[in-house]
């Protein structure tokens, strides 16, 4: 079971620097998952959404869209920091992501996650970097890599 940590307002947000976060609970990746994000996109790639014709393909398995796995770091992330005390949230974009391994239908993902910075916000606001790695349960390479920012304003 996860332990969310939980700030309260601005001041508190921005001592954050450095800080650990920890691991999230597991997420299980369905074949409906999937496909509702394939129909969401329009990406009905057969790798993703035909189970027979992926079991026969280069993954020996449907596999996740892996902007359905970059979709998920926000879900993943709220299990681990809950920020109170502001009326804003929002993405605000990434420095990089990778996809080191693909997601195959059935698989747990999870969220590691550090927040790398916190700097100040001109309009009373805190902009967050957070270092994260999507782990793939038994799996020796991680789902997706990233660096994500949100701004918080108060």
């Amino acid at each position: 079971m996860t332990t969310t940590l939980t700030v309260n307002g601005l001041a508190e947000l921005k001592k954050l620097s450095g800080t650990d976060l920890g691991t999230s609970d597991w997420l299980e990746i369905t074949q409906d998952r999937i496909n509702t994000f394939a129909d969401a996109t329009g990406d009905h790639q057969w790798i993703h959404v035909d189970p027979e014709r992926a079991a026969a393909g280069p993954f020996g398995a449907p596999i996740a869209h892996g902007y359905l796995t970059l979709s998920l770091f926000i879900p993943l992330f709220t299990d681990l920091l809950d920020v109170q005390g502001v009326t804003t949230k929002v993405n605000y974009g990434l420095n990089k992501v990778r996809f080191p391994s693909p997601v195959k239908a059935g698989s747990r993902i999870r969220l590691s996650a550090r927040v790398a910075s916190v700097e100040e916000v001109p309009g009373d606001g805190a902009q967050i970097t957070i270092d994260g790695t999507i782990e793939i349960e038994g799996a020796p390479k991680p789902a997706a890599v990233l660096q994500s920012i949100s701004r918080f304003y108060a």
